[in-house]
């Protein structure tokens, strides 16, 4: 996780114990690391790419047109336990996954989610890309 513009501080609850190097802090309770822009460099101009990065990502996606009227408001936000191919998904309201989905198709394959609300995801659920059975892989966490 990061934060920044803010300072570490901001991120509270974490019981964060900083890197030696102050260009991290880990914690029991993050799998990985912690940043914050009031680290030690390169943390800082990492930390404004990602943000850079994603509003790229935000600007792209919110002009994306529903790739199928079937992906508009699945299962009311609930969308646990489903397996979604690739395209552009809209709801009107929160995406609750309050346990696995699965995101099955190649790896040039992207997945847009959609929300006017909030996406909650459940302790423990888990995100899982699917090969769709084609010789291209499967999905990339980076597309």
């Amino acid at each position: 996780i990061g934060v920044s513009p803010v300072a570490a501080t901001a991120m509270t609850g974490f019981s964060l114990i900083a890197d030696s190097s102050n260009k991290f802090s880990t914690s029991t309770q993050i799998t990985g690391h912690a940043y914050a822009s009031d680290y030690t460099s390169p943390t800082p101009s990492t930390m404004t790419a990602a943000i850079s990065d994603m509003q790229t990502a935000y600007n792209d996606a919110a002009v994306r047109p529903l790739s199928d009227g079937a992906n508009i408001d699945i299962k009311g936000g609930l969308i646990s336990g489903e397996t979604l191919t690739a395209g552009v998904y809209n709801w009107g309201s929160d995406i609750n996954i309050g346990s696995d989905i699965y995101l099955k198709g190649s790896s040039t394959d992207i997945f847009i989610f959609q929300t006017t609300g909030n996406v909650v995801v459940g302790s423990g659920a888990k995100v899982t890309l699917l090969s769709d059975g084609t010789n291209n892989g499967k999905p990339k966490a980076s597309n």
